[in-house]
């Protein structure tokens, strides 16, 4: 799902072949290198106290619980690069707000933490944090991928292959425990998080014999991973899966669920299956974390774009029914398609944040309470379709855009624990408007491409086409 690129930048190691020696010297090489750390393998720039505290970590609140509230994730390019005057510029716009901030442990911006065993660099992974920290967010870590060791790869810095195969790999089973501890040596290393996602979509847990979804590799893994973080602090917060809840085109018979199923399609039975095991084996969750979009595997968006949101209200009530009300995040939520080049740029931005707010009104009303924008932010250049902030390679970069004062504004208005209530809206104006609101502020998306005028909440108002409104009650 998603942009989902890993290049850390990382450059390619090559042994150069040691030339003109005897073969008593190659000998005793050889013998040298065999009693080296992973054999050989390029520990340049590793350290063993991958556990040693990084920083100034920010001070949790006394009590911490499940719900972080509505944020965004870092990809592969963010703000905590760049010109000093851009980077800091959207320090300045995210100071004070709080908002979650998602980070993976390898690729998407951070290297690989554990080239070899117990060798350990987190230098951009210590820089995403940082930037976190200086930002005032609330820091969130996701456990994924796993370094090439732990899933048949080479071990050694500069040897990483980040190709999506090979990152979307999950680890092998007598591996699941040195992850579990490389996750314990994360929460170490950074004693402000006290939340943390297991694994990503699923990657590399797939059965092809059977084929469906390795449920009891990845339960196996998360329990480990679990109870692991448990020893190191128990106030930490942990949850999964991260599935992917696909769906597929109503009139599909295989795979398709017979129950959870509306205008905008029918869900594959297959991950309500995995669901379902993981939530029945599971050693425990603080949370549940899904990760979806509104339209199907197809890319259909039924009946329409705005519609098609139906479904994450359908999945999100399905969950925490199965959960018992376990408190609900989205790591990943999309209602625009994306393109041969996992681009999402086909829309115009007032379309698009529509689309977006129209989205997060229905995962609200769906039950979830915490969700992860996909930030799809580009390196450089002035456009930046979907970004929260303009690229940050220039002083004048880092600039706030419309999406930004979306997810900011939801996440101000709607956080966790919040009280919806209903309000009034004119019966012809029902089908041509969403609308989310509280006791203080009413949330109103117009869901045309023309301009309406509107009657919410006892308030006659006009709308431009697409428009978003936040009234104040």
């Amino acid at each position: 799902m998603g942009r989902h690129e890993w290049n850390s930048g990382a450059g390619r190691w090559r042994l150069t072949a040691l030339l003109g020696m005897g073969a008593a010297a190659l000998a005793l090489v050889v013998t040298l290198i065999s009693t080296l750390p992973g054999n050989g393998a390029s520990i340049t720039g590793t350290t063993r106290d991958g556990d040693k505290v990084h920083g100034t970590p920010g001070t949790p609140p006394a009590s911490t619980g499940p719900d972080v509230g509505w944020g965004f994730t870092h990809t592969q390019y963010s703000a905590d690069e760049g010109s000093g005057a851009a980077t800091a510029r959207v320090e300045g716009l995210l100071s004070g707000t709080a908002l979650p901030q998602n980070q993976h442990i390898m690729g998407w911006g951070a290297g690989n933490p554990e080239p070899v065993k117990g060798r350990y660099d987190f230098e951009e992974m210590d820089r995403r944090i940082d930037f976190v920290r200086k930002s005032g967010g609330t820091p969130v870590v996701t456990l994924c991928c796993a370094p090439d060791w732990m899933k048949g790869g080479r071990a050694g810095v500069g040897v990483t292959d980040w190709s999506r195969a090979a990152l979307e790999t999950a680890p092998t089973p007598g591996h699941y425990k040195d992850f579990a501890a490389l996750a314990a040596t994360v929460a170490k290393r950074y004693p402000d998080v006290r939340h943390f996602i297991v694994w990503n979509e699923f990657k590399g847990f797939w059965n092809d014999s059977e084929a469906r979804w390795d449920y009891e590799g990845y339960t196996e893994l998360y329990n480990l991973v679990y109870k692991a973080l448990k020893q190191v602090n128990p106030e930490i917060m942990v949850g999964g899966p991260y599935l992917v809840m696909d769906s597929v085109d109503p009139r599909q018979k295989q795979d398709a669920s017979t129950t959870l199923r509306g205008a905008w399609g029918a869900m594959d039975q297959r991950v309500l299956d995995a669901f379902s095991y993981w939530n029945q084996h599971k050693a425990g969750a603080d949370f549940v974390v899904v990760d979806g979009s509104s339209y199907t595997k197809d890319d259909d968006l039924l009946p329409n774009e705005f519609a098609a949101t139906d479904k994450l209200t359908a999945v999100g009530a399905w969950v925490r029914k199965q959960t018992r009300d376990l408190p609900l995040w989205w790591a990943e939520y999309y209602v625009e398609p994306a393109d041969g080049n996992d681009d999402r740029d086909g829309w115009t931005e007032d379309h698009r944040v529509a689309v977006q707010a129209a989205g997060m009104i229905a995962l609200v009303k769906g039950g979830a309470s915490s969700g992860f924008y996909w930030n799809p932010e580009e390196r450089k250049g002035t456009d930046c379709a979907g970004c929260l902030w303009t690229p940050t390679d220039t002083a004048g970069g880092g600039r706030e855009l419309p999406m930004y004062n979306l997810v900011s504004r939801f996440g101000e208005a709607f956080p966790p624990g919040t009280t919806y209530r209903t309000v009034p809206v004119a019966q012809d104006d029902v089908p041509n408007v969403r609308v989310l609101a509280t006791d203080k502020v009413v949330l109103v998306v117009n869901t045309l491409g023309r301009g309406i005028s509107a009657q919410v909440d006892g308030k006659r108002f006009d709308m431009k086409a697409y428009e978003v409104k936040w009234l104040q009650r």
